[in-house]
């Protein structure tokens, strides 16, 4: 009996240490496409992380920014050159699961840049809706 008890433990423990490699695996690859589709002056495409929804929240310096066509706007504007978007890297401290189906991640990101290089700090919050992670809110400066 204790040995049953003891199976099923580690078996429960490794389907739950699975499932969380894996959600960071999957975490990880939607801040890599962006970082790719950033470093493309594809802004579209960085866009595909985030939940295109109204409910999207991005909150910055400029304050908070509703919706996804909204927040597209919001990095048209504030990088419309190649000049301006440079090349991202990201530096992930912290990727921390709430609950069930949704983390955040805390960060930082560098860009080179002939306009001049930035660097601020991040913290965003992944949701799995329909199958794949989004961002639902990021809050950047």
């Amino acid at each position: 009996m204790k040995n049953a008890l003891l199976v099923a433990s580690l078996l429960l423990f490794t389907s739950f240490t699975t499932t969380i490699v894996d959600d960071e695996t999957a975490i990880r690859k939607v801040l890599e496409d962006q970082r790719q589709a950033w470093n493309n002056y594809d802004l579209e495409g960085f866009m595909q992380g985030y939940w295109n929804s109204e409910e999207l929240k991005f909150y910055g310096s400029n304050g908070v920014t509703y919706g996804w066509k909204n927040t597209l706007e919001r990095y048209k504007a504030a990088y419309p050159s190649k000049a301006h978007t440079g090349t991202l890297k990201f530096v992930l401290n912290d990727i921390s699961k709430i609950n069930k189906g949704s983390y955040y991640v805390m960060g930082e990101y560098h860009l080179e840049r002939s306009v001049g290089n930035a660097d601020g700090i991040f913290m965003i919050i992944l949701k799995k809706i329909d199958g794949e992670w989004k961002i639902i809110a990021d809050t950047s400066c």
